[in-house]
């Protein structure tokens, strides 16, 4: 079940929902790549929303001003939905080919990705998209501190 339940229909979230949601927060923080913001953004969260019953509404909105991202459609996925994304790769020739499948329309979010030990961010969409390498046969790795599913085809 999502994380996020029905609301007013006495409906509860998942039961996992505080491992998705650390998993969530952490991607978060790896899309900040600045521990030290992070933690300012965390610390004023508590500070401004202290001892206030706060809305969900509320905190995205906290946290997509805070951060400088529209993380709409990032918590949509990952609060409102089961869906992990899939980041989906294939080489063609010396070409990287790649994208995000079990994803929620407009889901839009980076990947960190290191190729032959370099690291490199990757913007997937739902749509292949293309990256030309120097070789045919890189080494490839994707960034393991993402709340995603990866599947090498």
């Amino acid at each position: 079940r999502p994380i996020i339940g029905d609301y007013d229909v006495n409906h509860e979230g998942s039961g996992d929902m505080y491992y998705k949601g650390a998993n969530m927060l952490h991607t978060l923080r790896q899309l900040v790549e600045d521990d030290e913001k992070w933690r300012q953004i965390l610390r004023s969260m508590n500070k401004d929303f202290y001892h206030q019953t706060v809305t969900t509404q509320q905190i995205e909105e906290y946290l997509s001003k805070k951060t400088g991202y529209d993380l709409k459609e990032f918590f949509d996925q990952y609060l409102r939905t089961t869906k992990i994304p899939t980041l989906e790769y294939k080489m063609e020739d010396n070409i990287l080919k790649y994208r995000w499948t079990n994803i929620i329309d407009k889901f839009d979010m980076p990947i960190l990705v290191y190729i032959d030990n370099n690291a490199e961010w990757l913007y997937p969409k739902a749509e292949w998209k293309s990256l030309k390498l120097e070789t045919k046969t890189p080494n490839i790795v994707v960034d393991r501190n993402f709340y995603i599913d990866i599947k090498p085809l």
